[in-house]
């Protein structure tokens, strides 16, 4: 056991972690970037929502080249690419430059979850990968963390142009680290009745219950915690530099243990025999009521929401334990792509629309009125709430059905009283076909 998490579970971790501070990064940077290159708020806004946008382009096609031919040769190709990228957003003088480096990032960094995933599928029990994912998911976060008190004593060093070629170096070591280091391993031949296509997932009911819902809320805090938490606390709660950085710093600490506690409460709940669903429906729940903490903005300190909704980036340790459970080994890499592709939408849709948004209020002595803000972030919960009672009803509509199949009376020719018939699960799904059949 001890072999793999060193020889594969902590390459992978150092991937993601790579990905996550790319990720994130530009919530520190903004400013500098805005300062020094005369850049609006939606133009900071799509230079860091390109990184979305690209990731969430490449996920069927990365899903489909993990499950072919596995995830240590793409990640480690693919980390090079975020390397040749993240020296080119160092080297960047203009707006297109640095377009087109980020989406480079966002290329490279696009199959960093994905691969730690589908690895830990390869490798470890099918009964602990919620665990799993949950220490990989909290390793990864912990570039979110460097990406806040740690980046900004390198910035006020070596400048934001150092540091992305601090970022381009480690890229290329972790490129090399994962294609040497980590053995190959493949699912094996599969005697599935379905055939492994991306078909199989988007036909699936049960997937279609939780993406909503899992891209609404997913998608929203990543994107919100990436780059728009730092102008919320400077714009609403005026805060300083310093204590700007030290909030975003308990905000990642905040999303780090997140994805610990959900792994371990996850894997407390699968022992148990009980439905991984239902708490992450709970942690959905918990961050729509803290963005209308944000939105209603009470006269308190709003540390404690924007830690929740932190925390909430996390829940992926939930959804990809339940994808593992809906789809066999061989397609568990292009279910995760499809589920990704939803989540990485949307945080662009966010990240990007949230920037235009605020852009419909004029400057208030250099910040946005809290109502831009209100406005933005009440848009986003709306949506949330759709898609919460959409996945709340889901189980609610198809007990009703069964309730309404469960029993078929009928009325003998002899004039005895009616007669109720339970009818077996087998017997059942076979009448649920046509409502109107007569037994």
């Amino acid at each position: 056991m001890w072999g793999l998490i060193a020889c594969v579970f902590l390459p992978f971790a150092a991937g993601y972690y790579l990905s996550y501070l790319f990720r994130t990064i530009n919530t520190l940077i903004a400013g500098r970037l805005a300062s020094d290159l005369g850049l609006g708020a939606a133009d900071v806004g799509l230079l860091t929502s390109i990184y979305f946008l690209v990731v969430m382009a490449a996920q069927i096609p990365i899903g489909m080249l993990l499950d072919r031919f596995g995830p240590r040769r793409v990640q480690s190709v693919l980390l090079a690419v975020a390397a040749g990228g993240a020296a080119l957003f160092g080297l960047s003088t203009g707006f297109l430059s640095l377009l087109f480096a980020r989406a480079m990032v966002g290329l490279g960094s696009a199959a960093a979850l994905m691969s730690g995933l589908k690895i830990i599928v390869l490798w470890f029990p099918r009964e602990r990968l919620a665990l799993i994912n949950g220490y990989m998911i909290m390793l990864g976060s912990l570039g979110a963390v460097t990406a806040t008190a740690p980046a900004e004593a390198l910035l006020d060093w070596i400048g934001w142009r150092g540091l992305f070629g601090v970022l381009a170096a480690a890229s290329a070591l972790a490129a090399i680290l994962i294609y040497l280091v980590v053995p190959e391993r493949t699912t094996g031949p599969q005697g599935t009745r379905t055939p492994a296509t991306l078909k199989t997932v988007y036909s699936d009911a049960r997937f279609w219950r939780m993406a909503p819902l899992s891209a609404t809320c997913i998608g929203s805090a990543w994107a919100l915690q990436s780059l728009w938490a730092a102008p919320w606390l400077s714009d609403v709660e005026r805060l300083d530099r310093t204590r700007l950085v030290n909030e975003l710093f308990v905000m990642a600490v905040a999303l780090s243990l997140g994805a610990l506690v959900l792994g371990v409460l996850a894997n407390w709940v699968r022992r148990r025999a009980k439905k991984t669903e239902a708490l992450f429906g709970l942690v959905a729940a918990m961050l729509i009521l803290a963005e209308l903490v944000l939105i209603l903005h009470p006269p308190w300190p709003s540390l404690l929401p924007w830690c929740v909704l932190s925390m909430a980036g996390s829940a992926t340790a939930l959804t990809y334990a339940i994808i593992a459970d809906y789809f066999p080994a061989e397609l568990v890499a292009r279910a995760n792509g499809g589920l990704n592709v939803l989540q990485f939408g949307w945080a662009f849709v966010v990240q990007y629309g949230t920037g235009l948004i605020l852009e419909q209020w004029p400057l208030e002595a250099g910040h946005y009125p809290v109502t831009a803000y209100q406005t933005a972030f009440g848009v986003n919960v709306l949506l949330q709430l759709a898609a919460l009672v959409w996945f709340a009803a889901v189980p609610w509509l198809k007990r009703r059905k069964r309730e309404g199949g469960a029993s078929v009376t009928r009325q003998p020719a002899g004039g005895w009283n009616s007669v109720e018939a339970v009818i077996a699960p087998a017997e059942l799904a076979i009448l649920e076909a046509d409502d109107h059949v007569e037994w």
